[in-house]
């Protein structure tokens, strides 16, 4: 509800003689604002009850700081590589700890300044009328001072260790986006976001060079293992040294589907791709990044009644028979396709090797528009 309300009865040369805690009170008045009750929350400055609470509030925006500095140190120390299943996982602790550092600079943050309001600052009940009259001098002279009353009742003046924590926990809030952006943009990717461990690989595997396909058990697959109309993850059979010693796939390009078509099952090749299955001149076997090129997550669903390959994280489907083609959801590249062979092993079986890398960019739409 709308109110009118008199004009304030005080000069401005009264209200300059008035202390700030007087002026807040009249312009609260002037302005509708009727304060019913207030009381400070120590009434004493200086108890060891207040010390305790200021130390309180003071801990909180340090433990948010040293969690902001914690997302700096993880987010360059700590290893990301990804590595293939079987081998050391220490990249899987990367993404929670900066988003559980994260989470805890912010909460801290937050329950700092509400204990700080609760704790420190002073109780306030009031009940303000609605009015749409412009500001006078006097009412802008009675608003400053409620200004200045304000940053006097958050105790900032008086109390430095609220003062440098916060300004600690600010400073970690406003650098760790700061270092996120910017970290990830230091090192130049070159182009190994336009090949994967598939590139053939005469050094490892003379003379033609070409990386053989293995589970995360690193068994190498054979045909005879995929029942028609089912499907294995496999990787690039190469054992990377990293930095720990320990061996493994870091490419987390590599991870790719292998589809035995059901008999019967024909798959309408895109251009220049007829060949990549196998067998070459009649596939029944097909081969298909597992990364999704809408965001990059796994499409790893299989539905052999409907033929379709699903990605759980935003429903995508892919349209196996038709060369992993695209037709629901937000992907709009058909899955890239990798060219299959065969090589016979010392025990006499047949296993799947990479004829060679995929011959376009696998991963997310950001290929599109490069």
């Amino acid at each position: 509800m709308s109110s009118t309300h008199s004009p304030i009865e005080v000069t401005s040369d009264e209200l300059r003689a008035m202390s700030p805690e007087e002026q807040m009170l009249a312009g609260a008045e002037a302005d509708g604002v009727h304060v019913v009750h207030r009381r400070n929350r120590f009434p004493i400055p200086g108890t060891k009850a207040e010390k305790r609470a200021e130390r309180g509030v003071a801990m909180c925006f340090l433990i948010s700081a040293l969690a902001g500095v914690g997302f700096v140190v993880a987010f360059v120390a700590m290893p990301f590589h990804w590595h293939l299943p079987g081998t050391p996982q220490t990249f899987r602790f990367y993404t929670p700890a900066l988003g559980g550092l994260l989470a805890v600079m912010m909460l801290f943050m937050g329950v700092g300044l509400v204990l700080w309001a609760k704790w420190l600052m002073p109780e306030e009940e009031v009940v303000q009328d609605r009015h749409d009259e412009p500001s006078t001098e006097e009412d802008r002279l009675l608003t400053q001072a409620t200004l200045m009353v304000g940053i006097d009742d958050t105790g900032l003046p008086r109390r430095s260790l609220i003062l440098r924590t916060l300004g600690l926990a600010g400073g970690a809030i406003a650098t760790v986006p700061l270092i996120a952006m910017v970290g990830g943009m230091i090192k130049k990717p070159g182009k190994q976001l336009e090949h994967t461990l598939f590139t053939p690989n005469p050094k490892l595997f003379p003379p033609a060079g070409l990386v053989p396909l293995v589970y995360s058990d690193w068994r190498r697959v054979s045909p005879d293992d995929i029942l028609p109309g089912g499907i294995a993850t496999v990787f690039p059979g190469i054992r990377e040294v990293g930095a720990d010693g320990k061996t493994g796939v870091t490419s987390a390009s590599s991870p790719t589907l292998i589809i035995r078509l059901r008999p019967g099952q024909k798959v309408e090749a895109r251009k220049g791709q007829a060949s990549y299955g196998w067998p070459a001149n009649a596939p029944e076997y097909v081969a298909f990044s597992k990364i999704c090129t809408h965001a990059g997550c796994p499409a790893s669903l299989y539905e052999q009644q409907t033929t379709r390959l699903l990605c759980p994280c935003h429903q995508s489907q892919f349209e196996v028979l038709k060369d992993a083609k695209p037709v629901f959801g937000p992907a709009t590249r058909s899955l890239p396709k990798l060219p299959l062979g065969v090589e016979v092993g010392s025990d006499g079986r047949q296993y799947f090797v990479a004829r060679s890398d995929y011959t376009e960019p696998i991963g997310p739409a950001y290929w599109e528009r490069s």
